[in-house]
C-alpha cells in the first residue's frame, strides 16, 4: 500500500492524498483547490490539471465543503474519473453551493481572459491556466455522484476497505476519516485528520475522539500558534464595532468566508443582539452564497451544538434579527458605497481573492475612518495576506493605493485547532502503537514546529513530506 502526498504539503491549501492499495484499487482523500498558486506546479500529464491519471482513481473521500478540499473534483471528472465522492449530507450540501459559486466566477475569469487574448493583450497577468476553469454543467455532473454517508458508522468499500467519517468541528459536516485496511490477511488503519475543529466554538459540536490508528495524517495550520480564546470573540468584535462604528461613525469592513466564517459572526452578533449589547447600526451581509450556507446551516441544524438548537428554537433563527439586510444582487452591492451613515459590511472571501469583498476593500481602504477586520488565516501571496502583513499600499486596477484604514486582526473566530487543539487530537493515540505520522496543511515553520513540540511529547517517526514524495504503507 502506497500513500502519496499530492496537495498542502509544505503548504496550508490543496489538500490531495492518494492511497493505492496492493489490489490497484485507488483512493483519493480530498481534492482541493491549491488558494495561494492557482497553477498546477507539478502536472505529469500533458494537458491535466493533475500530477496524476484521474481515470485511475477508483473512489474519492472527502473530509468537508471548503475548496482547498473539495475545488477540483469538477475537473477530476472532466479527466476521466467515474467514481464516487464520500461524504456527509452537510458537506454534500455545502460543497454543491461552494462549487457552483466556485465555477461561476471561473466563467467570468474566462471570459475575461478570452478577451484579453482576443486583442493580443497580456496574458501573463492571469494567474490561473484557462482549461482548469470548469462550468457550473461540470459542477452539477460532479454533484450528482456524490454519496451521503453518515458520521461515526462504519461504511464498507468493498473487501478490505471500511471507512468512517468522525466528527471534528471546524464545519458544518467536517470529519476525520479512518481507514480500515486489509491487505494480505495484514490489518492495517489510517487516520487522515481534514481540518481539525476547536472546542466550544459557536454553532458546531465539538471534535470527537478519533479511534487509535497506524498512520495518521494530520494538519498543522496553527501549529506553533494558540488562538484567542473563542470566549473572547463577542468582546473584540464589540470592542472594535465600538471603536469603529460608535467613536468614528465609520464603517467595519469584515472579509469572512461565506461557508463557516461568516455563520460564526452572524451568529455571534445575533446573540449580542438578543442581549441587548450590539448598537443599533445596519449590517450588510453581502454574498449570497452566504445566505445559501444559512440556509444549509438552518435545514442542517440537528448536526450543531446544543446551545445553537436551542437558541434557534427560541429566537426561530440562527441568523436573522432586526439591523441585518442580506444584499442580493451586485447592484445593491455597489450601492452600499452611497450609505452614509456608520455600518457593518461582512462579505466574501475571507482572503479577499476575488468575490464582492474587493470592492468593498477598494472602496474604504483609502478611508482612515474605516477598519478592516480580519477574522481568519490568509495564504501567502493573497490580498488578505498582504493586510495582515501591514504594507502600506496595495494594487488595484494597475496603481497603488495607499492603505489609510484601520486593520485589526483577530483569530478568535478561527474554525481551525490551535497547538493546543492540535496536540490533543494526536494524543489520543497510543506512542506505542502510531508507527507514522505525516504533517500536512501548515506552513513550513508550523509544521517544523509542531514537529518539535511532538517529538517532546515523545512521539517519533514523524515525516514533513514534499510535494509528489510517496510512502510504503
Amino acid at each position: 500500500m502506497k500513500l502519496t502526498f499530492w496537495g498542502a504539503a509544505k503548504q496550508v491549501t490543496g489538500s490531495a492524498f492518494l492511497l493505492e492499495l496492493e489490489d490497484d484499487y485507488r483512493v483519493l482523500i480530498d481534492c482541493g483547490l491549491d488558494m495561494g498558486n492557482m497553477k498546477e506546479d507539478m502536472p505529469l500529464y500533458a494537458g491535466s490539471s493533475f500530477p496524476f491519471d484521474p481515470s485511475m482513481v477508483n473512489l474519492v473521500l472527502l473530509t468537508h465543503a471548503h475548496l482547498d478540499h473539495s475545488g477540483k473534483i469538477p475537473l477530476l471528472y472532466n479527466e476521466g474519473f467515474e467514481g464516487q465522492v464520500l461524504c456527509t449530507s452537510p458537506t454534500l450540501a455545502l460543497a454543491e453551493i461552494l462549487l457552483l459559486d466556485s465555477a461561476n466566477i471561473n466563467m467570468k475569469k474566462k471570459k475575461a481572459y478570452q478577451k484579453e487574448k482576443s486583442r493580443g493583450g497580456n496574458l501573463k497577468r492571469f494567474t490561473f491556466n484557462p482549461d482548469d476553469l470548469y462550468s457550473p454543467k461540470d459542477v452539477k455532473n460532479a454533484i450528482d455522484r456524490f454519496v451521503p454517508i453518515q458520521f461515526k458508522r462504519r461504511f464498507n468499500v468493498k473487501e478490505g476497505l471500511d471507512i468512517t467519517f468522525i466528527p471534528t468541528g471546524h464545519l458544518l459536516g467536517a470529519a476525520n476519516i479512518y481507514l480500515h485496511i486489509t491487505e494480505n490477511g495484514e490489518e492495517k488503519t489510517i487516520l487522515f485528520s481534514g481540518d481539525i475543529g476547536r472546542k466550544n466554538y459557536p454553532l458546531l459540536q465539538d471534535p470527537e475522539e478519533a479511534p487509535q490508528a497506524d498512520y495518521l495524517v494530520c494538519e498543522t495550520t496553527y501549529g506553533n500558534r494558540y488562538h484567542s480564546s473563542i470566549s473572547d470573540s463577542s468582546v473584540e468584535l464589540i470592542r472594535v464595532i465600538k471603536e469603529t462604528c460608535v467613536d468614528k461613525t465609520g464603517r467595519l469592513i469584515i472579509p469572512a468566508f461565506s461557508i463557516g466564517r461568516t455563520q460564526a459572526v452572524l451568529y455571534t452578533l445575533h446573540q449580542l443582539y438578543a442581549n441587548n449589547e450590539l448598537p443599533p447600526i445596519k449590517i450588510f451581509a453581502d454574498s449570497p452564497l452566504a445566505l445559501k450556507s444559512n440556509n444549509i446551516y438552518e435545514n442542517y441544524s440537528h448536526f450543531l451544538n446544543v446551545e445553537a438548537q436551542e437558541f434557534k428554537k427560541e429566537f426561530g433563527s440562527l441568523f436573522d434579527f432586526d439591523h441585518m439586510h442580506y444584499v442580493h444582487d451586485t447592484k445593491d452591492s455597489k450601492a452600499i458605497s452611497n450609505y452614509n451613515e456608520p455600518c457593518i459590511i461582512i462579505s466574501s472571501s475571507g482572503m479577499i481573492e476575488g468575490g464582492r469583498i474587493q470592492h468593498h476593500i477598494r472602496a474604504n481602504i483609502e478611508n482612515p475612518y474605516s477598519t478592516i477586520m480580519m477574522v481568519g488565516f490568509s495564504a501567502e501571496g493573497t490580498l488578505g495576506a498582504k493586510l495582515l502583513n501591514k504594507e502600506e499600499s496595495l494594487k488595484f486596477d494597475g496603481r497603488e493605493v495607499p492603505v489609510l484604514a484601520k486593520i485589526e486582526h483577530t483569530d478568535s473566530f478561527s474554525g481551525h485547532g490551535d497547538l493546543n487543539d492540535l496536540l490533543y487530537f494526536v494524543e489520543q493515540q497510543d506512542q506505542q502503537k502510531l508507527k507514522q505520522v505525516f504533517l500536512v496543511h501548515g506552513e513550513e515553520e508550523s509544521m517544523n514546529d509542531f514537529k518539535g513540540s511532538l517529538e517532546e511529547k515523545g512521539y517519533g517517526n514523524i515525516m514533513i513530506p514534499t510535494k509528489g514524495d510517496t510512502v510504503t504503507l
